[in-house]
């Protein structure tokens, strides 16, 4: 308590010999309350500190008060690492360097294609000749059927530029698919930067897929059956090596695309766009406009050949649904069942192909190593 003369009460002296406040006396006896001393707030200090008065140091030393801590940063978004900040000219100088690099991987690329064009030009002239002999058809003298040449520049542009162009385009994919990815990345975390090498792998491979499906099924098939419909009709067809190299390009390529469907699928649930469960419950549609591209590609009356397009496409969306649902797992830290499913999955798939099995020997069907693998 303090005396009546001094209502404030005994206030601390200041300097080296300053008493601490706990041992402070009043003029009755009594030991007086702490007091701590304040003071103001420099400028240099108010920049650091939304208060007015600061506590000094309990020493009673003047000059001895410790700054508060910074605040947290605000921009931390928990994850492991943010995404790097570009300004919009880096952002150009960055698509820039990826496009002159994979455009550099491409010319690579090109350069040893040139080198195995005559043997590259039979690869791809391979199943025109062989629809042509399956038809039973003649060359123009009597001999074995081919491509035919009507202007002077046809072979040079298609087997010494355009070929190696598309040859180069497919060797080089997973480094255009890799640029495109690093061009992407420093847009996202730490965490989902992550999946550079399976996207690159999945799509690289996905792509390569496609174009040998293409090759040795659709593009077969398709030729062989288009180039059967005026056969009955006394039509002899004279095959322009520059119209059936434009639609071995569109199939092969348009093909090795529909294949990227998983990677598609996978993608628009890692950017929140789709779910499993919406992709589960529009299925019915994207079963549909399969069985209609099947049908497109495969002209036939048939049903199994159309099937042959159409089944591994649909597998290729359900492909695409299980990897999304994987993500899904993988965000909600949840594991899938792998032991439990690969082994009743593989029992399942086991005792389907040996029903099928039986069920095509005795039709009379078996399998064989040409086109269309299915005979009887």
């Amino acid at each position: 308590m303090s005396s009546p003369e001094d209502p404030k009460g005994a206030e601390a002296p200041q300097g080296e010999g300053a008493s601490s406040p706990d041992l402070l006396k009043s003029e009755n006896g009594h030991p007086a309350e702490p007091h701590i001393s304040y003071e103001p707030v420099t400028d240099a200090s108010r920049s650091t500190s939304s208060t007015a008065l600061v506590p000094a140091a309990k020493g009673g030393g003047g000059g001895g008060s410790t700054p508060p801590p910074p605040p947290p940063d605000s921009e931390d978004d928990g994850e492991e690492g943010g995404m790097l900040r570009m300004s919009f000219l880096e952002h150009l100088e960055e698509l820039r360097s990826r496009i002159l690099r994979a455009i550099g991987g491409v010319g690579v690329a090109f350069i040893i294609s040139l080198t195995f064009c005559n043997e590259l030009w039979h690869i791809v002239s391979a199943p025109a000749v062989g629809a042509l002999k399956t038809l039973h058809y003649k060359g123009l003298y009597g001999g074995d059927p081919g491509l035919i040449q009507i202007a002077p520049m046809d072979y040079f542009n298609i087997v010494w530029v355009k070929l190696p162009i598309l040859t180069a385009i497919f060797i080089a994919s997973p480094w255009i698919l890799y640029q495109v990815w690093g061009f992407i990345a420093p847009g996202l975390y730490k965490r989902e930067r992550r999946w550079a090498a399976p996207f690159v792998i999945s799509s690289a491979g996905l792509f390569v897929a496609g174009g040998l499906f293409g090759y040795f099924v659709a593009f077969r098939y398709g030729l062989t059956f288009l180039l059967g419909l005026g056969q009955s009709y006394s039509v002899t067809p004279m095959v322009s090596m520059v119209e059936y190299f434009d639609l071995f390009v569109d199939v092969i390529l348009g093909i090795g695309l529909i294949f990227e469907m998983p990677v598609l699928i996978f993608f628009l649930t890692l950017l929140h766009i789709a779910s499993p469960s919406f992709l589960i419950r529009h299925s019915r549609y994207a079963i549909l406009a399969i069985t209609i591209i099947a049908a497109i590609v495969t002209p036939t009356p048939d049903i199994f050949n159309m099937m042959l397009f159409a089944v591994p496409m649909c597998g290729l969306f359900y492909l695409g649904i299980f990897a999304s649902y994987l993500l899904v797992l993988h965000r909600e830290h949840k594991k899938f069942p792998w032991r439990p499913v690969l082994k009743w999955g593989g029992s399942s798939l086991l005792i389907v192909g040996i029903v099928a099995y039986f069920v095509l020997a005795r039709h009379g069907y078996h399998f064989v190593t040409h086109w269309p693998f299915l005979t009887r």
